[in-house]
């Protein structure tokens, strides 16, 4: 499922955001850049997107990113930065 074509239901965005303020409050504190957090939100949305529901899963999906390379806005790729 593309996640730009997504629709969210407003429970599930409450458990979204709840799991990427759970995912950031375990990064260090030097890797809590909001271009980190766009990197975790847009992995957040892209395994909601494809149906998955359980924190623990998607909040494993987000953390995955992190040992990912370099985390500049600038290296996001283009398909990432329109999620």
């Amino acid at each position: 499922m593309n996640p730009r074509a997504a629709v969210f239901q407003p429970e599930l965005i409450e458990l979204m955001k709840a799991v990427l303020e759970d995912a950031a409050a375990m990064l260090p504190e030097a890797k809590r850049t909001s271009a980190m957090k766009a990197e975790i939100a847009s992995q957040i949305l892209a395994c909601a997107a494809t149906g998955e529901r359980d924190p623990i899963v998607l909040k494993m999906a987000a953390l995955a990113v992190v040992d990912k390379g370099p985390h500049y806005s600038h290296a996001i790729s283009a398909e990432r930065r329109l999620v």
